[in-house]
């Protein structure tokens, strides 16, 4: 357990930036990007002066999107990426727009798992129910109207510890909650800041674009 911890943590020191991997660990006082700084990991992670090419720094910024959104492998977000190119506006915000309709991310952003990664553990063990039906795809895209809601094995075992129980807790504008019955419903289809946790979609789309 401890070695997953530093290895996650490690993953935000290497981006320079707070990807949430951790869940209640990212907010509170014991998350090292705070205690530290974005210090890259190893014993000379303060000494990396060492200037990027553009190909490393398109590389970083892709990568840096990938784990934001729950390590996604290459060939999904790649899939993601010619998909919005495919759809009608910016290729930048329909690809941000598309992860953010993941519903491991939906179940993440509604305050229904801790971590990205916790709610796909959620989601591949059936403990989610969408429009009142078990579903295990975490990629599956959600629609507006859809609703959310965690089974009640675990809201009996952990609610209290989820992010939705937090009297500050707010959702996102395009997600609704119920913090009483911990469930969520999907508004309108997210539109994403292109700033997004320090996310470079331009230098995504150059990447892809070599």
């Amino acid at each position: 357990m401890r070695s997953t911890l530093n290895t996650k943590c490690r993953l935000c020191r290497t981006e320079g930036t707070k990807l949430f991997l951790k869940g209640a660990r990212c907010l509170s006082s014991k998350c090292p990007i705070d205690k530290k700084g974005a210090v890259r990991p190893g014993m000379h992670g303060l000494k990396r002066t060492k200037k990027l090419s553009d190909f490393a720094i398109q590389l970083r910024a892709k990568q840096q999107a990938k784990r934001y959104y729950g390590g996604l492998l290459e060939t999904q977000f790649r899939n993601y990426f010619d998909k919005a190119k495919l759809m009608k506006g910016m290729v930048g915000e329909n690809l941000l727009s598309l992860l953010e309709r993941r519903l491991d991310n939906a179940v993440f952003m509604a305050g229904l798992a801790l971590s990205r990664s916790h709610a796909r553990t959620l989601v591949s063990h059936k403990q989610i129910l969408l429009n009142n039906k078990s579903l295990n795809i975490p990629s599956y895209s959600v629609k507006i109207n859809d609703e959310i809601t965690l089974s009640k094995k675990i809201i009996e075992k952990s609610g209290e510890l989820l992010r939705i129980s937090d009297k500050d807790f707010k959702s996102p504008e395009w997600i609704t909650i119920n913090k009483t019955k911990y469930s969520a419903k999907i508004n309108t289809l997210p539109v994403v800041d292109a700033n997004i946790s320090g996310i470079n979609i331009n230098l995504i789309i150059e990447y892809y674009s070599r």
